[in-house]
């Protein structure tokens, strides 16, 4: 008979390995105890609310008696058709382009600032974060007094022959019709774009200039001795390092301005005309003063998905990148 010669390599592959299956001790069984309130409470008053939300958002609930019969997308069509609504998502989208890229330039700015080891730049960091200590209402009610057309900064402005209307402006810069609203940018929402970058720009400032000081001076030096100037050392190299905290920047920005409620409220209201009106204060203004649940819980579920559209791909893209 003839013996066959197996090698250890053939065996290895012939025979597939057994994952041997991880036991839970009791320091697994002790970490679950504790995390297991944390989730059920998450899923019942996060999760469990949305969910119940959405379903109000399908009834026919717009009055102080419960109505739960199904309207299916009755309330959603309403709403789209709205003018007020209209006028909010323009608003809302005007607000976020104009924060966003206020707070991206001038917190990049500043932190280049900062960076250049300044004399008395804890000073000056403590200036610039200052405003996040403070809460959008406290915000919203002391810009409401700077831009007060009869007070404010237009005691200085007046002997200029300068009177600005600031949140009290009804006019649209670069508008024209579309749909029931006049599409543009409302000079009113510029006032509350002002208070808003004022307040969040000292986190941006905080996360670039983290990412600056992360930054190995190696790389500016090598950069200046291939004949770089400043100009071109922080426009090629040093910001494109810092993309991803710009990502982030937006990302973080976008969840703010997305569903900005108390700076409004507190500053302007909805405006005349709803020109600094958006869907948080409709959606307050609609379920509790109005009583229709079912307009008030479609609007939340329309502000909850907007905001989805930005945070859902971050986080996988974070996900995958972390894998």
């Amino acid at each position: 008979m003839e013996t066959v010669n197996v090698t250890t390599t053939e065996k290895a592959t012939a025979v597939p390995a057994v994952r041997k299956k991880r036991k839970w001790t009791a320091d697994h069984w002790l970490a679950a105890a504790f995390l297991a309130p944390s989730v059920v409470l998450i899923f019942l008053f996060v999760y469990g609310f949305i969910g119940w939300t959405g379903y109000v958002s399908l009834s026919n609930w717009n009055s102080l008696v419960p109505d739960w019969s199904f309207a299916g997308l009755k309330n959603y069509l309403y709403l789209f058709h709205d003018f007020r609504f209209q006028a909010d998502l323009r608003n809302t989208l005007v607000f976020t382009v104009l924060f966003i890229a206020a707070v991206i330039v001038l917190g990049q700015l500043l932190a280049i600032l900062l960076d250049q080891k300044l004399r008395g730049e804890s000073l000056f960091r403590n200036i610039f974060f200052f405003p996040m200590a403070l809460s959008f209402v406290v915000t919203g009610v002391v810009w409401q007094w700077l831009f007060n057309p009869s007070t404010g900064v237009n005691l200085f402005l007046k002997p200029l022959g300068l009177d600005g209307k600031w949140y009290t402006d009804t006019n649209i810069l670069f508008g024209f019709h579309w749909g029931k609203i006049e599409f543009g940018i409302p000079v009113a929402i510029i006032a509350v774009v002002v208070a808003a970058v004022w307040q969040m720009t000292g986190f941006a400032v905080a996360m670039y200039l983290a990412g600056l000081r992360a930054i190995p001076d190696e790389v500016r030096e090598a950069a200046r001795m291939d004949g770089a100037t400043e100009f071109q050392l922080y426009w090629k190299i040093i910001l494109p390092l810092l993309r991803p905290i710009t990502v982030s920047v937006i990302i973080i920005m976008a969840h703010i301005s997305l569903k900005i409620f108390d700076l409004i409220y507190a500053m302007t209201g909805p405006g005349a005309n709803f020109v600094t009106d958006v869907p948080g204060v409709y959606m307050f203004e609609t379920t509790f003063r109005g009583n229709y649940y079912a307009n008030g819980a479609a609007i939340a579920i329309v502000m909850l998905l907007s905001v989805a559209i930005f945070i859902v791909p971050y986080l996988i893209s974070s996900r995958k990148g972390g894998s």
